[in-house]
């Protein structure tokens, strides 16, 4: 059932369905009206997302489902601790392991995502997402390679330590790519909707309020899937001073026009670029 190939595919299906989805949503249904356009900054993302996908396949070939078999298999995690055997066949017990993997996987997705902006080597890494000038479908997977491959490591090691269901951890692994790519995404939606998605999940809009240049409103909303934390931690922000047509997303004039370029994308975090960090200096 767990055959590597067939959980890549599963997840790449899942990608491509997802993203092609947005994109043509985005053509039709846009939100802000790009000022810097798809030509300009698409090649530079996928050039990003493609080094970041041949990186993680050479380095950690086994992925995270993998490390969950390994897990479960060997007995290791707090769930084999607790007595929780791996066995699914039972329909309680293996749901609410499931249940409680995926929300503390989900915690720990938006713990990581709050330390990369708290601690200044973390930040540096970080910038190349938020250097982005739009926030549209690519923008949601545009990550330096080493951030890519820390996120990897303590994914990876939060699904040791816990040892629930593979089945939660790969169901984790496609909501997360495609709660990504929505999050990101230039679509607009109704608004009564968008208020009622936003009570469980994290929404377009809720999400590009993140990317703005302005400071508090960069430090809150660091969900990816769902919501709960943000508004649990005291980290949501519902709308942005300027509204979402007005605000200017980037990092501002010292950083932002020049991340359009491929080369000095990947060298931004070593770098000393005059601009904000959300540990409150310049650097």
């Amino acid at each position: 059932m767990f055959e590597q190939i067939d959980i890549n595919l599963l997840r790449m299906a899942s990608f491509a369905g997802i993203f092609l989805l947005m994109a043509l949503l985005e053509a039709g249904l846009p939100r802000r009206e790009l000022r810097n356009g798809r030509l300009k900054r698409w090649p530079t993302n996928w050039g990003l997302i493609l080094l970041d996908s041949l990186l993680v396949r050479l380095i950690f070939p086994i992925g995270g489902v993998g490390l969950a078999l390994l897990a479960v298999d060997n007995g290791w995690g707090l769930f084999a601790l607790a007595g929780w055997t791996g066995d699914t066949s039972r329909i309680w017990p293996g749901l609410v392991a499931g249940l409680i993997t995926f929300l503390l996987l989900d915690l720990a997705v938006w713990f990581q995502h709050l330390a990369s902006h708290k601690v200044p080597l973390f930040w540096r890494i970080h910038r190349v997402h938020h250097a982005d000038s739009e926030v549209d479908a690519t923008t949601a997977l545009r990550f330096h390679p080493v951030e890519i491959l820390l996120s990897f490591v303590w994914k990876g090691a939060v699904i040791v330590a816990l040892g629930g269901p593979v089945e939660a951890v790969l169901i984790f692994e496609i909501v997360l790519n495609a709660s990504a790519v929505f999050s990101h995404a230039n679509i607009r939606l109704p608004l009564r909707l968008d208020r009622l998605l936003r009570f469980a999940i994290v929404t377009p809009d809720m999400h590009r309020i993140h990317h703005s240049v302005i400071h508090r409103e960069t430090d809150s909303n660091y969900g990816f899937y769902l919501s709960v934390w943000d508004r649990l931690f005291g980290t949501y922000t519902e709308d942005p001073e300027k509204g979402q047509q007005g605000m200017e997303i980037g990092l501002g004039p010292s950083l932002t026009p020049r991340a359009h370029s491929f080369p000095f994308s990947l060298a931004i975090p070593f770098l000393n670029i005059p601009g904000r960090r959300n540990g409150g200096k310049d650097q």
